[in-house]
């Protein structure tokens, strides 16, 4: 989370500003927020039951209504008088990887707080194909700034090194990886994407947790410290799909952190981290950058290294600054190359129907409208005071659930969002061509199971009547004002 950003951020969009927001949600809600409703207002324009159906999920800006199902609406000879929105399966893009959040130690912290039934509950409704169905989770190498301490797998006293890494152990997240194994029963082919906020200090030119650099002495036994963390999460049975090798290089301000130019990392890469996983025939991915869209001229520079090219499996995006268009200015460039959305908090001061808009537009919508194989919000969980984090860590980040009690969890914002993308499309997905018009951004995917899903974000204060053209029919439908609907057919 970079905190260097969030004020102008905020500000920039007033769809960040507000009073806070809380979904005071009872646990006893956690089913009824999956069920069936029967309280279609606003949302289904007609069309009687006399063509193929179309399934409809809402969750309005106001938060009466939250991820419930409406009527059923139909494919017909009716149409309504507003926008069409046409869906051509024809017109194949990226295939998806997964929506989901980062599961940091705090998140793993509080969510242990739950009792044994309720936390079962919630990893269910987080990870299960009958709950929300997140198919994909970031992770920290090492603290982030949203764990109670700072640790590295390979801490040493002031002044001593380590070259060798004989004192490397994952002790201090036993229960991340405890956690990890409990998701991996529910969800076996979640991909995991792993990232640090920091090295171990002996390794940096400041010997501080924040900012300071990796010394160019220690780019080898760096790049041995990610084999060895990515076998030994393999001999935990944890699978790591991918690595950045920094998280927001380009801020060093956060506990932990550190600055790493594009140069460094490119070389790093080239000469260090890809020859290692070579040697030790790891298949991670390496994934570059992980910041900002404001800067891509960072993960271009390492894809234009014809060293460290072949080593690249693409580039990873926040949108603390930027456009959400870089990352389709990136694939452009590098087609070959995938590209990654990877963290966006929602605020403790935001507004949940202006988070739901602009989240599903940029992070949803724009991220896949741009080639993105996944969108992922930021943290999982924390409690009813914005924690854990660390020393100087994010004091304002509201993940999806806040933990209010051994037996209580709310859902927040960031739930919602992801959920109308995670629980209707699965890893291995595609998207498919959508057009947009009045105010509503969209995008589709055609599922394995060949589904057709629609996400469409309604920016209009005010109810919007549209079509859905599909294979030359046409389903008449009406979304509520400032709200998101997911259409399923």
């Amino acid at each position: 989370m970079n905190s260097q950003y969030s004020y102008s951020f905020l500000f920039r969009s007033a769809a960040l500003c507000g009073v806070a927001l809380l979904s005071f949600l009872n646990c006893s809600s956690t089913s009824s927020d999956l069920a069936n409703n029967n309280d279609n207002s606003g949302n289904n324009g007609g069309g009687g039951a006399t063509g193929d159906p179309v399934q409809v999920w809402l969750t309005k800006g106001d938060q009466s209504v939250k991820l419930q199902q409406q009527s059923t609406a139909y494919f017909s000879g009716n149409q309504n008088s507003g926008t069409t929105i046409e869906v051509d399966a024809s017109q194949v893009f990226q295939t998806v990887d997964g929506f989901g959040y980062t599961l940091t130690g705090g998140s793993v912290q509080v969510i242990n707080q739950l009792n044994a039934a309720k936390k079962q509950e919630l990893l269910n409704d987080l990870f299960s194909s009958s709950g929300i169905g997140i198919s994909y989770l970031r992770i920290s190498i090492g603290a982030s700034d949203l764990n109670s301490e700072v640790f590295s797998y390979d801490d040493m006293p002031t002044g001593q090194t380590d070259p060798t890494l004989a004192q490397f152990s994952l002790t201090k997240d036993q229960a991340v990886i405890q956690m990890l194994k409990d998701i991996l029963v529910i969800n076996p082919n979640i991909k995991i994407l792993a990232t640090p906020w920091s090295p171990p200090v002996w390794m940096k030119d400041n010997g501080n947790s924040m900012g300071g650099s990796l010394k160019p002495e220690f780019y080898g036994v760096y790049a041995q410290y990610f084999v060895k963390y990515i076998q030994a999460m393999q001999a935990q049975g944890i699978r790591i799909d991918a690595i950045t090798p920094q998280n927001e290089p380009l801020h060093p301000g956060n506990n932990p952190s550190m600055y790493m130019s594009a140069g460094d990392q490119a070389t790093f890469i080239k000469n260090n981290l890809g020859p290692a996983f070579q040697a030790a025939n790891i298949t991670t991915k390496i994934i570059a950058y992980d910041h900002n869209c404001d800067n891509p001229a960072y993960p271009l520079s390492i894809l234009n290294d014809a060293a460290a090219n072949p080593y690249v499996d693409g580039s990873a995006f926040h949108l603390y600054a930027g456009d959400i268009s870089a990352l389709g200015t990136v694939h452009n460039l590098f087609p070959n190359k995938n590209v990654y959305f990877t963290e966006q908090w929602t605020s403790s001061t935001g507004n949940f129907g202006g988070d739901l808009d602009w989240h599903t537009k940029n992070i949803i919508i724009g991220s896949m409208r741009n080639w993105s194989r996944t969108a992922l919000e930021w943290n999982v969980a924390n409690d009813a005071s914005f924690g854990p984090h660390t020393p100087g860590g994010c004091t304002q980040c509201k993940g999806a659930v806040t933990i209010t009690g051994s037996a209580a969890y709310d859902k927040n914002v960031a739930y919602y969002i992801i959920a109308h993308a995670s629980k209707f499309v699965p890893a291995n997905s595609q998207r498919i061509e959508s057009t947009q018009g009045d105010n509503l951004s969209t995008v589709a995917f055609k599922t394995p199971a060949g589904k057709t899903v629609l996400i469409v974000q309604n920016r209009n204060s005010t109810d919007k009547a549209f079509n859905i053209k599909y294979n030359q029919k046409t389903a008449p439908v009406t979304i509520s004002g400032s709200s998101t609907a997911t259409y399923i057919f």
